[in-house]
């Protein structure tokens, strides 16, 4: 196999970081963590999961969590934040922070943004509406790493992440470092608000 130059290595390897680490916030908000998923966490090493020394310390107080806290735990943990019957502690919907209720004129204007994208939500597989966190971050990972560049592209996720990720994840995240229930949950949300304000920075560099 041909290796690739150094600067197209290290700009592959970015993208691919940023890609895993979309996904990982999307599984972990989505449901409770499964033993694998876990296992994989607590043996991962504490440096930045991508470019940037940023992204370090809330990488390591993520992993170290992980490490303090057993599955069963974790599980309670984002039932009681999320799940349960009628109100949750922490909502994880866009139109709640956006518009104060769900399933509002921001899902509307998701949905539209995604169909231009040709994406839809597989009703069999996520019963969750599309401003779900995870959802979003899906779509993220999806324009990041997917196949087709027309799509998949620096454009479409400036623009999609503006609209509907950079609009609200970080009130999100003030939610849960707030909550006294959170703590594995409240250590996510620290890295995914760093996250965040790392790509919103790369993403300005672009304008």
């Amino acid at each position: 196999m041909t290796q690739a130059p150094p600067h197209l290595s290290t700009a592959l390897d970015e993208e691919t970081a940023r890609a895993e680490l979309y996904g990982l916030i999307a599984e972990l908000f989505y449901a409770p963590p499964t033993p694998a998923l876990l296992a994989q966490l607590r043996v991962a090493a504490t440096q930045a999961p991508s470019a940037g020394g940023f992204l370090e310390e809330p990488w390591r107080i993520l992993v170290g969590t992980a490490r303090e806290m057993d599955d069963t735990a974790i599980a309670r943990e984002h039932e009681a934040l999320f799940g349960g019957v009628g109100k949750p502690e922490v909502y994880v919907y866009a139109s709640h922070y956006l518009s104060g209720f769900l399933n509002e004129k921001p899902l509307v204007q998701l949905r539209h943004d995604l169909a231009a994208l040709g994406l839809t939500r597989d009703t069999t597989t996520m019963s969750e509406t599309e401003d779900h966190v995870s959802y979003l971050m899906e779509v993220m990972r999806f324009l990041v790493a997917g196949d087709d560049v027309a799509v998949s592209n620096l454009t479409q996720q400036a623009k999609f992440f503006a609209a509907h990720v950079q609009t609200w994840v970080l009130a999100l995240s003030d939610a849960l470092q707030a909550n006294p229930r959170a703590r594995f949950y409240a250590a996510l949300a620290g890295l995914t608000r760093a996250f965040v304000s790392v790509e919103t920075q790369g993403f300005d560099l672009l304008a």
